[in-house]
């Protein structure tokens, strides 16, 4: 049975009722020669729907289908989100056109003027990067003796003394602490020796290793661990020439106040002053220059700060002083001379903690270092010669000559009568030593 959708039935061959013919094909069928091929098909603007689909859009027309569930189209938009322990689920928000929104996160509100206030304190920061370390120091923080700024190694004599800086006591734990040096470069990175070049009856390659034996002294010299514990410098009495190393090494086995082997090397009697550890501040500078006769002259200026915390004599030794006898030597093979500290009755057993108070000594040494033409010198160019040389020792005892430094500490001081000579700064090393004697009063330590 036709529905209204449908096409009227077609009237019978031979005309409308009536008789009339409205195609006026004389009852011919005026379809007959059509042929509905694939182009035909094809070039078609008007598709007509099946009736399956007329049936069901009349249908629906008056009466909307109903969902039976279970199934999903492309149009029914994101699926609700499944309950889990029985929790309510979250709502899924969309903008006009179906897209799913992020949800608003709580506390939204203050994360922009968090982050406005850091970039501020991080730019603050950046200019003013001292200050800001100045104020963590003074708060007891762990890392006082990193705030200072770092001063990189000099390449030629300074002008004007290292500035000021609060006179802290320093301890085992921040033994850096209120000192100039504390920003220094530590051991032999301070040490930087200039370009070789070729220089009288020597090459540029023979000089770059002159230059280097020169660094390998001083630091043989000055920053060895088992020197500055009061082992024998063995290691930098080999680099000297043969004639250059008997009044160093003469020294060392009977020290005197005329051959005193701190003039060339720096140690410490463990009895009463140990290393806090093995970081030597160093400042200063190389120059190189010939002799005038054929030969390299280099000239070295450098001042080495040692920290120290007492050993365990400390405070008997610091009563026994002054005196003018030469303390009983305690020469050790090297790397013996590291023994710990023992209890004893003025401190406590606990010698060593982070808040001893420890100290330091600065020693200044300029020293001119000769490499003979040998030509015209008997002498071996691969080894050290020393023409003029001259130190200071800053705290370091006047009345002792047994071979070591022997530094105060603030915790044992006394009365000092022997410093007859005038206030010094010790790190000032913008002009030449004077040479002159008395024992000088320290302007800081």
């Amino acid at each position: 049975m036709p529905i209204a959708e449908d096409p009227e039935p077609r009237p019978s061959e031979g005309g409308e009722p009536g008789g009339s013919d409205l195609s006026g094909a004389g009852g011919k069928d005026p379809f007959a020669d059509l042929v509905l091929d694939e182009e035909f098909v094809r070039a078609a603007t008007v598709k007509e729907q099946s009736g399956r689909t007329r049936m069901l859009a009349a249908r629906w027309k008056h009466t909307p289908p109903v969902d039976p569930g279970g199934r999903r189209s492309v149009n029914d938009g994101p699926a609700a989100p499944k309950r889990r322990f029985g929790r309510r689920p979250k709502l899924q928000v969309v903008d006009p056109w179906g897209n799913p929104r992020p949800a608003k996160r709580r506390g939204g509100r203050w994360r922009t003027p968090l982050l406005v206030l850091l970039t501020v304190a991080g730019l603050l920061a950046s200019l003013n990067v001292n200050a800001i370390g100045n104020w963590v120091s003074g708060h007891g923080s762990s890392k006082a003796d990193a705030t200072a700024p770092t001063v990189a190694p000099e390449t030629a004599r300074p002008t004007t003394a290292p500035p000021s800086v609060d006179p802290k006591q320093p301890t085992v734990a921040h033994p850096w602490v209120g000192s100039p040096a504390e920003g220094w470069p530590s051991g032999a990175a301070g040490i930087e020796v200039p370009q070789a070049r070729a220089v009288g009856a020597f090459d540029e390659e023979q000089v770059a290793a002159q230059l280097k034996l020169v660094k390998d002294f001083l630091v043989a010299s000055n920053l060895d661990p088992r020197v500055t514990a009061g082992g024998r410098p063995d290691a930098a009495l080999a680099m000297m020439d043969t004639k250059a190393q008997e009044k160093p090494a003469r020294s060392l086995d009977t020290p005197s106040q005329e051959t005193n082997p701190t003039w060339w090397f720096s140690r410490f009697d463990a009895r009463d002053a140990i290393p806090v550890d093995d970081t030597v501040k160093v400042q200063g500078w190389t120059k190189l220059d010939d002799d005038g006769d054929g030969g390299v002259l280099v000239h070295t200026d450098y001042t080495f700060v040692y920290a120290l915390r007492p050993g365990p004599e400390a405070a008997k030794l610091a009563a026994e002083e002054p005196t003018d006898a030469p303390r009983p030597s305690t020469s050790t093979a090297p790397g013996s001379a590291t023994a710990k500290p023992v209890s004893w009755t003025v401190t406590s057993a606990a010698d060593v903690a982070g808040d001893t108070w420890t100290t330091r000594t600065i020693v200044r040494r300029e020293t001119d270092f000769r490499f003979y033409d040998p030509a015209k010198y008997r002498n071996n160019p691969k080894k050290i010669n020393i023409g003029r040389s001259d130190s200071f020792a800053g705290n370091s005892s006047c009345t002792l000559y047994d071979g070591f430094f022997h530094p105060a500490f603030a915790q044992f001081d006394r009365p000092h009568p022997e410093r007859t000579g005038p206030t010094t700064d010790p790190y000032d090393h913008s002009k030449d030593l004077d040479g002159g004697s008395g024992c000088k009063t320290l302007s800081r330590g």
